[in-house]
């Protein structure tokens, strides 16, 4: 036991409060601690997400708790003793002590405990092994916690191989957490044992790989994480294709400076090759949503290129054809692989007029072309492209009239 966290907001909140409640008219005063990120972020001065909860209380007592004080409960992972709270809406993960019996990097049998170190001995590292009474009393059992957390240093509870080999997805949280809270020199330990261990990481599902390496990159500066991940060799083992590690960097930078939103997925495009193929191919093989794999596929087109002194007409016309949010990505991504001192002004000023321009709608529809005395078919869509491109030609020609005397005109050159 060491010094509180004093009392919180969140801590204290009527549907928090109401599950401590249930908690402890079960299994009495003290049988219920605050867990893991919500303690760690108070500690280091991040906001609050998420509230776990650990409970010496078994997942059926905790169950039965919850019922008896008419909150929901959601077993979204009770073989491993883990219950989900519904209190006013909100969810509050409850988790049982446990120890691990057997794992084999990718599952664990788990027995439930009453021990609190026994629980700490079996969770990552020292700054997630930390627990609060509902009234701010911090604990620290591995008497580590507190410390790494406000020095920022990412360490293994206990032998890094040790935590490594129960769950191979460790390795990839340990360089999230680095990117996340690590400050000063990472623990050569836990390099190493990365390192050592990277290969393991092919036998995790795609979906947990991704999951995670999508939090990561959406750390505020990855950078000194991913350059680490890249030279124990964990960066080459989850990617699988040639590294464009400078891009990346250098997207990085200009996101900071430019004061643009982190986007976790432009960052994963940065460090890939620009081949629509493979962007697909790397997207199937993650299991990356449809959304995302579609995104990665058009921001690594190889056309049309696009330069920092692209005229609006040029930019307009490139817009219309994608869209705008490819045209950014595509925009930030040639920004990030040119000499950023020459350019910067440019490249800023590209995007800042292709987001204030209103994308026109064509003014013509396929009935327009029957009624211009096109048969039905598909010489109807021929013609709409054929006018539509001399639309776009014409830079977006707000003029209806022009629209329709062009489309009579080639509709009049089918006839001969």
């Amino acid at each position: 036991m060491s010094e509180g966290l004093g009392l919180r907001p969140w801590m204290t909140a009527p549907e928090t409060a109401a599950v401590f409640d249930a908690l402890e008219a079960e299994g009495g005063t003290g049988c219920a601690r605050f867990v893991g990120g919500c303690v760690r972020n108070v500690l280091v001065g991040r906001p609050i997400d998420d509230i776990d909860i650990a409970t010496t209380l078994t997942p059926d007592r905790v169950v039965k708790a919850l019922k008896a004080a008419g909150l929901g409960a959601v077993p979204t992972g009770i073989e491993h003793g883990t219950v989900t709270a519904v209190s006013s809406r909100k969810p509050h993960e409850i988790t049982t002590l446990r120890r691990d019996v057997t794992t084999d990097g990718r599952r664990a049998t788990v027995a439930f405990t009453d021990d609190w170190a026994e629980d700490a001995q079996r969770r990552d590292f020292t700054l997630n092994a930390l627990y609060a009474d509902r009234d701010g009393t911090l604990f620290d059992p591995t008497g580590q916690g507190v410390a790494d957390a406000r020095a920022g240093r990412i360490v293994f509870v206990g032998m890094p191989e040790q935590r490594l080999g129960e769950d191979h997805l460790r390795n990839l949280r340990f360089f999230r957490f680095l990117a996340w809270f690590g400050k000063g020199a990472p623990d050569a330990n836990a390099l190493a044992a990365c390192a050592a261990l990277k290969d393991n990481i092919e036998s995790l599902s795609a979906e947990r790989v991704s999951k995670e390496m999508l939090k990561l990159l959406a750390a505020d500066d990855p950078r000194e994480a991913v350059r680490l991940m890249a030279e124990t060799g964990v960066l080459g083992v989850i990617l699988q294709v040639p590294l464009n590690l400078a891009r990346f960097d250098a997207l990085i930078g200009i996101e900071t400076d430019q004061l643009f939103e982190t986007d976790p997925v432009l960052r994963l495009a940065a460090f890939l090759p620009d081949d629509q193929t493979a962007a697909r191919r790397f997207a199937e093989r993650l299991r990356l949503s449809n959304a995302d794999r579609d995104r990665l596929q058009a921001a690594l087109s190889q056309t049309p290129v696009l330069k920092s002194w692209m005229s609006p007409r040029e930019i307009r016309r490139e817009i219309y054809r994608a869209d705008l949010p490819t045209f950014r990505d595509r925009a930030k991504l040639a920004w990030a692989a040119s000499p950023r001192s020459a350019t910067t002004v440019q490249w800023r000023g590209l995007i800042a007029l292709a987001e204030g321009w209103v994308v026109p709608t064509f003014p013509l529809t396929g009935d327009d072309v029957i009624k211009a005395g096109t048969a039905k078919g598909p010489l109807v869509g021929q013609v709409l492209r054929e006018v539509e491109d001399w639309w776009i030609d014409h830079d977006f020609l707000d003029d209806p009239m022009s629209a329709i005397e062009k489309l009579k005109a080639v509709v009049q050159g089918l006839a001969y």
